[in-house]
């Protein structure tokens, strides 16, 4: 029986198959990134409209810890499928301390360096403010940052990090032969 994955690549057009397989780490990656970008929208706006209401870097803050753990655990299991052991836990805690860092400046400049925040401008700039500068910018920055860290240092074995190569299960493309 085909595995999920097998039956999702069977549905996506032939020419971009060998494309999604060759970079199927930095797939799985984004899937998990895109269902932790929802789950951060949802927290970061909850607390944003009840219990944080005028701490919205706070807000963004506590939303992206929660969905990092979740973050951990997708990746750890299905993107890079590690065991979990030697430093990985620790490497992923700095690396995602530093990631969040990253994450919350943008929102951080916009409502307190750039003023796009009431009464500067109305509550509908402001939301529009935060939402792009955190949610959209801080994440994608974020984002880049952490699957490069993540793929250098994290989800890594001893023999990778000591020297990193090509992803492994992947034969070296051959090389044409001349022909005479």
């Amino acid at each position: 029986m085909p595995s999920p994955t097998q039956r999702a690549l069977a549905r996506v057009p032939a020419r971009l198959r060998p494309f999604l397989v060759r970079h199927r780490r930095l797939v799985k990656y984004l899937l998990v990134g895109s269902g932790c970008f929802v789950l951060t929208t949802v927290i970061d706006v909850e607390l944003k409209f009840t219990v944080l209401a005028h701490q919205p870097v706070t807000a963004l803050t506590v939303a992206t810890v929660v969905t990092t753990a979740v973050s951990y655990v997708l990746n750890r299991r299905w993107a890079f499928r590690t065991d979990g052991r030697g430093p990985e836990a620790l490497l992923f805690l700095l690396v995602s301390a530093a990631a969040i860092g990253v994450n919350v400046v943008p929102l951080a400049l916009s409502r307190y360096a750039l003023d796009l925040r009431e009464p500067y401008v109305t509550a509908f700039q402001q939301e529009v403010a935060d939402f792009l500068s955190g949610m959209v910018v801080g994440t994608f920055v974020a984002m880049l940052f952490r699957f490069w860290a993540m793929q250098r240092w994290v989800f890594t074995s001893p023999v990778e990090r000591a020297h990193p190569g090509p992803e492994p299960g992947y034969a070296a493309p051959e090389m044409p032969r001349d022909v005479p």
